[in-house]
């Protein structure tokens, strides 16, 4: 209705309040670290709540990511199921062993249902920092001042997935082990 007009015929600016997709998760562009961070939460509940199928979640580092916190962990023990797929892919799983360890200790329990891949080489701000679900996508088009963009449009959520599976098919090697036990 006048909402999905507005949002069309006016460009939205960081002051705006992002509209709300079927969802309610916010659909429009985002700016700042705590706004990052409470999409994140919002997601990981509505995947629990939705039963979404897949989540597909990349960034060089994960350091800003609430990955680690109380909430977000119980969702995703909530969402996890057989049947379901968990996709990561980074640069580096440092800061998620160091920062995230309820995180790290979900992703142990759960390893049947995922797939950690990473890519040493790459440029940091070069690999998507997105948070890719069937229905919804969340991308920091600048991960230094944590600004992006999120929504449910279909052609968006095909454009990162292509970017996202080629970097997976073809840019990434298997990494995040889910023991840390040496050899």
């Amino acid at each position: 209705g006048a909402r999905l007009l507005r949002r069309h015929h006016y460009p939205m600016t960081t002051s705006d309040l992002p509209v709300s997709s079927p969802s309610g998760l916010p659909e429009g562009r985002f700016a700042g670290r705590e706004a990052f961070q409470q999409m994140v939460r919002d997601a990981f509940a509505t995947a629990a709540r939705e039963g979404w199928a897949e989540i597909l979640i990349s960034d060089a580092h994960f350091h800003d990511w609430p990955l680690g916190e109380r909430a977000v962990v119980e969702s995703l023990q909530a969402w996890a199921k057989g049947g379901r797929r968990f996709t990561m892919l980074a640069v580096s799983y440092d800061d998620v062993i160091r920062r995230h360890a309820r995180f790290v200790g979900w992703r142990g329990t759960w390893d049947h249902i995922m797939t950690c891949r990473k890519s040493p080489a790459a440029d940091p701000l070069e690999l998507p920092s997105v948070l890719w679900s069937p229905g919804w996508v969340m991308q920091r088009l600048d991960p230094v001042r944590c600004a992006g963009v999120a929504g449910g449009e279909a052609d968006r959520r095909v454009l990162v997935r292509e970017v996202l599976n080629e970097w997976l098919r073809s840019k990434s090697s298997p990494g995040f082990p889910s023991t840390t036990l040496g050899l």
